[in-house]
């Protein structure tokens, strides 16, 4: 487990502000919007199609989400948007993909965290594929930070926040939240 203040900081504690009481609000919050189960009406979405993130190096992103994490290629192609720019496609699991484009010629600025930008994307795996992965990502080199026991936090090739969970799909820190 990193624990340096590089990369604490690396995950937004290097910079933090101040950290109010908030229970009260999350607590007024919860009893204005969230309904019981059996009372909350079925979503209109039928999950999540792909999350696309913006790599700047299609071959070290394919090495480092196939080859590292085992997340499976499963295409690519050319970018509908912007002649010239991959797009491709890695199965995380349960239905779920998670896309990158290239944009060359685009002179894209390192990643930055900016309100309603990505924070980071949580992937769940199971307890046995969690320690393995960890494991690989440490012969790698790759810096991790874990926070209690089940998230292990990492950058990606191009900056982009990631999390291996091992808590089940709908379950989070022992709290049921699908």
């Amino acid at each position: 487990m990193a624990t340096d203040s590089v990369s604490r900081r690396t995950f937004g504690t290097g910079r933090d502000g101040d950290h109010p009481d908030r229970d009260d609000e999350w607590a007024a919050l919860r009893q204005r919007f969230l309904k019981p189960p059996e009372s909350r009406p079925a979503s209109s979405a039928r999950g999540q199609h792909h999350q696309a993130l913006i790599s700047s190096d299609v071959e070290r992103t394919i090495d480092f989400y196939q080859g590292l994490l085992e997340f499976p290629l499963t295409e690519l192609f050319q970018n509908r948007d912007y002649v010239g720019s991959t797009h491709f496609f890695f199965d995380i699991g349960n239905g779920n993909a998670l896309a990158f484009f290239d944009f060359p010629g685009l002179a894209l600025e390192d990643y930055t965290e900016v309100l309603g930008g990505h924070h980071h994307l949580a992937i769940s795996v199971t307890r046995q594929n969690w320690e393995r992965l960890r494991g690989k990502l440490d012969d790698a080199g790759v810096e991790t930070f874990e926070l209690g026991d089940t998230s292990l936090y990492f950058a990606g090739p191009d900056g982009e926040r990631l999390e291996l969970i091992s808590d089940d799909l709908g379950n989070m820190y022992g709290m049921k939240v699908l």
